[in-house]
Protein backbone atom coordinates (compact mmCIF):
# COMPACT_ATOMS: atom_id res chain seq x y z
CA UNK A 1 0.00 0.00 0.00
CA UNK A 2 1.18 3.54 -0.85
CA UNK A 3 1.07 6.43 1.61
CA UNK A 4 -1.28 9.35 1.01
CA UNK A 5 1.51 11.91 0.53
CA UNK A 6 2.96 9.93 -2.37
CA UNK A 7 -0.43 9.22 -3.91
CA UNK A 8 -1.35 12.90 -3.85
CA UNK A 9 2.01 13.91 -5.32
CA UNK A 10 1.59 11.45 -8.20
CA UNK A 11 -2.00 12.47 -8.89
CA UNK A 12 -1.14 16.18 -8.73
CA UNK A 13 1.52 15.64 -11.37
CA UNK A 14 -0.89 13.71 -13.61
CA UNK A 15 -3.61 16.36 -13.28
CA UNK A 16 -1.38 19.39 -13.15
CA UNK A 17 -3.45 20.57 -10.19
CA UNK A 18 -2.93 19.79 -6.50
CA UNK A 19 -6.37 21.06 -5.48
CA UNK A 20 -8.17 18.76 -7.91
CA UNK A 21 -6.15 15.80 -6.66
CA UNK A 22 -7.12 16.62 -3.08
CA UNK A 23 -10.78 17.06 -3.95
CA UNK A 24 -10.90 13.70 -5.69
CA UNK A 25 -9.11 11.90 -2.86
CA UNK A 26 -11.33 13.58 -0.26
CA UNK A 27 -14.35 12.33 -2.22
CA UNK A 28 -12.85 8.84 -2.41
CA UNK A 29 -12.34 8.65 1.36
CA UNK A 30 -15.34 10.70 2.50
CA UNK A 31 -13.16 13.19 4.38
CA UNK A 32 -12.38 16.90 4.09
CA UNK A 33 -9.09 18.15 2.68
CA UNK A 34 -7.79 19.18 6.12
CA UNK A 35 -7.71 15.48 7.03
CA UNK A 36 -4.71 14.95 4.74
CA UNK A 37 -2.42 17.10 6.89
CA UNK A 38 -2.75 14.73 9.84
CA UNK A 39 -2.73 11.54 7.78
CA UNK A 40 -0.14 12.17 5.07
CA UNK A 41 1.89 9.13 6.14
CA UNK A 42 -1.08 6.78 6.32
CA UNK A 43 -1.23 3.97 3.81
CA UNK A 44 -4.20 4.01 1.48
CA UNK A 45 -6.05 0.68 1.35
CA UNK A 46 -5.87 -0.97 -2.06
CA UNK A 47 -9.62 -0.66 -2.85
CA UNK A 48 -9.52 3.08 -2.14
CA UNK A 49 -6.36 3.50 -4.17
CA UNK A 50 -8.02 1.74 -7.13
CA UNK A 51 -11.15 3.88 -6.85
CA UNK A 52 -9.09 7.06 -6.62
CA UNK A 53 -7.08 6.06 -9.67
CA UNK A 54 -10.33 5.65 -11.59
CA UNK A 55 -11.43 9.16 -10.61
CA UNK A 56 -8.08 10.60 -11.67
CA UNK A 57 -8.29 8.81 -15.02
CA UNK A 58 -11.74 10.28 -15.63
CA UNK A 59 -10.45 13.76 -14.85
CA UNK A 60 -7.43 13.30 -17.13
CA UNK A 61 -9.91 12.57 -19.93
CA UNK A 62 -11.56 15.92 -19.21
CA UNK A 63 -14.58 15.04 -17.09
CA UNK A 64 -15.24 17.91 -14.64
CA UNK A 65 -14.38 17.29 -11.00
CA UNK A 66 -17.89 18.40 -10.03
CA UNK A 67 -19.46 15.61 -12.08
CA UNK A 68 -17.04 13.02 -10.70
CA UNK A 69 -17.75 14.01 -7.09
CA UNK A 70 -21.39 14.93 -7.76
CA UNK A 71 -20.98 18.16 -5.82
CA UNK A 72 -20.15 21.84 -6.22
CA UNK A 73 -20.37 24.54 -3.56
CA UNK A 74 -22.16 27.78 -4.47
CA UNK A 75 -22.85 30.67 -2.12
CA UNK A 76 -21.56 28.40 0.69
CA UNK A 77 -24.25 25.85 -0.18
CA UNK A 78 -23.19 22.25 -0.94
CA UNK A 79 -25.09 21.39 -4.11
CA UNK A 80 -25.56 18.13 -5.94
CA UNK A 81 -24.73 18.42 -9.63
CA UNK A 82 -25.08 15.91 -12.45
CA UNK A 83 -24.51 15.99 -16.22
CA UNK A 84 -28.16 17.14 -16.45
CA UNK A 85 -27.22 20.47 -14.84
CA UNK A 86 -24.68 23.17 -15.48
CA UNK A 87 -21.89 23.37 -12.94
CA UNK A 88 -22.49 26.52 -10.83
CA UNK A 89 -19.68 29.05 -11.21
CA UNK A 90 -18.46 31.74 -8.82
CA UNK A 91 -19.22 34.61 -11.20
CA UNK A 92 -22.93 33.78 -11.00
CA UNK A 93 -22.88 34.84 -7.35
CA UNK A 94 -22.91 38.43 -8.66
CA UNK A 95 -26.42 37.78 -9.99
CA UNK A 96 -27.48 36.60 -6.53
CA UNK A 97 -25.99 39.71 -4.89
CA UNK A 98 -27.78 42.06 -7.27
CA UNK A 99 -31.10 40.26 -6.83
CA UNK A 100 -30.85 40.32 -3.03
CA UNK A 101 -30.16 44.05 -3.09
CA UNK A 102 -33.39 44.66 -5.03
CA UNK A 103 -35.76 42.12 -3.50
CA UNK A 104 -38.33 43.84 -1.24
CA UNK A 105 -39.40 42.39 2.08
CA UNK A 106 -41.81 39.55 1.47
CA UNK A 107 -41.13 39.86 -2.26
CA UNK A 108 -41.64 37.36 -5.06
CA UNK A 109 -38.78 36.13 -7.24
CA UNK A 110 -38.60 33.83 -10.26
CA UNK A 111 -35.45 31.98 -11.38
CA UNK A 112 -35.61 31.02 -15.07
CA UNK A 113 -33.58 27.97 -16.11
CA UNK A 114 -32.70 27.01 -12.56
CA UNK A 115 -30.54 23.94 -13.34
CA UNK A 116 -29.23 22.65 -10.01
CA UNK A 117 -31.25 25.34 -8.23
CA UNK A 118 -28.14 27.30 -7.27
CA UNK A 119 -29.50 30.84 -7.71
CA UNK A 120 -32.96 30.18 -6.30
CA UNK A 121 -31.62 28.28 -3.29
CA UNK A 122 -29.01 30.93 -2.49
CA UNK A 123 -31.72 33.60 -2.46
CA UNK A 124 -34.08 31.41 -0.44
CA UNK A 125 -31.32 30.88 2.13
CA UNK A 126 -30.70 34.59 2.55
CA UNK A 127 -34.34 35.67 2.34
CA UNK A 128 -36.68 33.15 3.98
CA UNK A 129 -39.40 35.85 3.91
CA UNK A 130 -39.48 35.79 0.10
CA UNK A 131 -41.55 33.61 -2.22
CA UNK A 132 -39.10 31.93 -4.59
CA UNK A 133 -40.19 30.12 -7.73
CA UNK A 134 -37.81 28.32 -10.08
CA UNK A 135 -38.34 26.56 -13.38
CA UNK A 136 -36.46 24.60 -16.00
CA UNK A 137 -37.23 22.93 -19.31
CA UNK A 138 -35.23 19.87 -18.22
CA UNK A 139 -37.09 17.43 -15.98
CA UNK A 140 -33.79 15.77 -15.06
CA UNK A 141 -32.36 19.10 -13.89
CA UNK A 142 -35.47 19.81 -11.82
CA UNK A 143 -35.11 16.48 -10.03
CA UNK A 144 -31.60 17.55 -8.96
CA UNK A 145 -32.80 21.01 -7.90
CA UNK A 146 -35.60 19.52 -5.83
CA UNK A 147 -33.20 17.15 -4.10
CA UNK A 148 -30.93 20.09 -3.29
CA UNK A 149 -33.83 22.03 -1.82
CA UNK A 150 -34.84 19.09 0.37
CA UNK A 151 -31.31 18.38 1.57
CA UNK A 152 -30.79 22.04 2.48
CA UNK A 153 -34.22 22.49 4.02
CA UNK A 154 -34.99 25.49 1.80
CA UNK A 155 -38.43 26.48 0.52
CA UNK A 156 -38.57 26.91 -3.27
CA UNK A 157 -41.44 26.02 -5.60
CA UNK A 158 -40.30 24.32 -8.81
CA UNK A 159 -42.02 24.25 -12.20
CA UNK A 160 -41.29 22.36 -15.41
CA UNK A 161 -41.48 24.09 -18.77
CA UNK A 162 -39.99 26.51 -21.26
CA UNK A 163 -39.17 29.94 -19.84
CA UNK A 164 -42.32 31.70 -18.60
CA UNK A 165 -44.85 29.13 -19.82
CA UNK A 166 -45.30 27.28 -16.48
CA UNK A 167 -46.02 30.51 -14.57
CA UNK A 168 -48.54 32.10 -16.94
CA UNK A 169 -50.48 34.79 -15.09
CA UNK A 170 -47.94 35.06 -12.27
CA UNK A 171 -46.10 38.30 -11.49
CA UNK A 172 -42.90 38.91 -9.57
CA UNK A 173 -40.80 41.66 -8.04
CA UNK A 174 -37.69 40.19 -9.64
CA UNK A 175 -36.98 37.74 -12.44
CA UNK A 176 -33.44 36.36 -12.61
CA UNK A 177 -31.78 34.02 -15.08
CA UNK A 178 -28.47 32.53 -16.08
CA UNK A 179 -29.64 31.55 -19.57
CA UNK A 180 -27.74 29.91 -22.43
CA UNK A 181 -25.61 32.62 -24.05
CA UNK A 182 -22.80 30.95 -26.00
CA UNK A 183 -22.83 31.06 -29.79
CA UNK A 184 -23.90 27.74 -31.35
CA UNK A 185 -20.66 27.56 -33.34
CA UNK A 186 -18.31 28.57 -30.52
CA UNK A 187 -15.35 26.17 -30.50
CA UNK A 188 -15.24 26.23 -26.70
CA UNK A 189 -18.34 24.03 -26.61
CA UNK A 190 -16.15 21.13 -27.69
CA UNK A 191 -13.27 21.96 -25.36
CA UNK A 192 -12.54 21.48 -21.67
CA UNK A 193 -15.31 21.02 -19.13
CA UNK A 194 -17.96 22.42 -21.48
CA UNK A 195 -17.81 19.19 -23.51
CA UNK A 196 -19.55 17.41 -20.64
CA UNK A 197 -22.19 20.02 -19.73
CA UNK A 198 -25.71 20.04 -21.26
CA UNK A 199 -25.52 21.87 -24.59
CA UNK A 200 -29.09 23.12 -24.30
CA UNK A 201 -28.13 25.08 -21.20
CA UNK A 202 -25.05 26.60 -22.85
CA UNK A 203 -25.70 27.79 -26.41
CA UNK A 204 -28.44 29.93 -27.90
CA UNK A 205 -28.36 30.74 -31.58
CA UNK A 206 -25.84 32.24 -33.97
CA UNK A 207 -24.92 35.11 -31.64
CA UNK A 208 -25.78 33.42 -28.34
CA UNK A 209 -28.56 35.92 -27.70
CA UNK A 210 -31.71 34.06 -28.79
CA UNK A 211 -32.90 33.11 -25.31
CA UNK A 212 -31.93 36.46 -23.81
CA UNK A 213 -34.09 38.22 -26.39
CA UNK A 214 -37.00 35.89 -25.62
CA UNK A 215 -36.69 36.52 -21.89
CA UNK A 216 -36.50 40.31 -22.23
CA UNK A 217 -39.50 40.37 -24.59
CA UNK A 218 -41.70 38.22 -22.35
CA UNK A 219 -40.61 39.54 -18.94
CA UNK A 220 -42.81 42.69 -18.67
CA UNK A 221 -45.96 40.58 -18.52
CA UNK A 222 -44.55 38.77 -15.48
CA UNK A 223 -43.21 41.71 -13.49
CA UNK A 224 -44.94 44.11 -11.16
CA UNK A 225 -44.53 47.78 -11.99
CA UNK A 226 -40.97 48.79 -11.04
CA UNK A 227 -39.99 45.10 -10.95
CA UNK A 228 -36.50 44.04 -12.03
CA UNK A 229 -35.18 41.67 -14.68
CA UNK A 230 -31.57 40.56 -14.12
CA UNK A 231 -29.63 38.06 -16.21
CA UNK A 232 -26.07 36.82 -16.66
CA UNK A 233 -24.39 36.90 -20.08
CA UNK A 234 -21.02 36.59 -21.78
CA UNK A 235 -18.22 39.10 -21.20
CA UNK A 236 -18.71 40.59 -24.68
CA UNK A 237 -22.53 40.72 -24.68
CA UNK A 238 -23.18 43.72 -22.44
CA UNK A 239 -23.93 46.14 -25.26
CA UNK A 240 -26.12 43.63 -27.12
CA UNK A 241 -27.97 42.81 -23.90
CA UNK A 242 -28.73 46.44 -23.15
CA UNK A 243 -29.97 46.89 -26.71
CA UNK A 244 -32.63 44.22 -26.13
CA UNK A 245 -34.59 46.52 -23.83
CA UNK A 246 -37.31 48.76 -25.25
CA UNK A 247 -36.81 52.10 -23.47
CA UNK A 248 -40.59 52.66 -23.60
CA UNK A 249 -41.02 49.62 -21.33
CA UNK A 250 -37.83 49.68 -19.26
CA UNK A 251 -35.74 52.07 -17.22
CA UNK A 252 -32.47 51.85 -15.24
CA UNK A 253 -30.88 49.66 -17.93
CA UNK A 254 -27.48 48.77 -16.47
CA UNK A 255 -24.67 46.24 -16.86
CA UNK A 256 -22.61 45.29 -13.79
CA UNK A 257 -19.06 43.94 -14.20
CA UNK A 258 -17.72 40.95 -12.31
CA UNK A 259 -14.63 40.90 -10.10
CA UNK A 260 -12.42 40.69 -13.19
CA UNK A 261 -14.06 43.85 -14.62
CA UNK A 262 -15.88 41.89 -17.34
CA UNK A 263 -19.44 42.85 -18.18
CA UNK A 264 -21.41 40.04 -16.58
CA UNK A 265 -24.98 40.90 -15.45
CA UNK A 266 -27.42 43.20 -17.21
CA UNK A 267 -30.67 44.34 -15.65
CA UNK A 268 -33.49 46.80 -16.05
CA UNK A 269 -36.62 47.95 -14.25
CA UNK A 270 -40.10 47.70 -15.71
CA UNK A 271 -41.64 51.13 -16.13
CA UNK A 272 -44.91 52.00 -14.45
CA UNK A 273 -47.98 51.90 -16.62
CA UNK A 274 -48.90 55.34 -17.99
Amino acid sequence: MTDIRTILRTASHALGDRLEAELLLAHTLGVNRAWFFAHADDALPAPDETRFAEFVARRVKGEPVAYITGRRDFWSLPLEVTPATLIPRPETELLVELALARLPEGGRLLDLGTGSGAIALAIAKERPDATVHALDASEAALVVAQRNARSLGLRVSFFHGDWFAPVAGERYDIVVSNPPYIEDTDEHLSLGDLRFEPKGALSSGADGMDDIRRIVTAAPAHLYEQGWLLFEHGWNQGEASRACFDVNLWTSITTTPDLESRERVTGARRRSNP
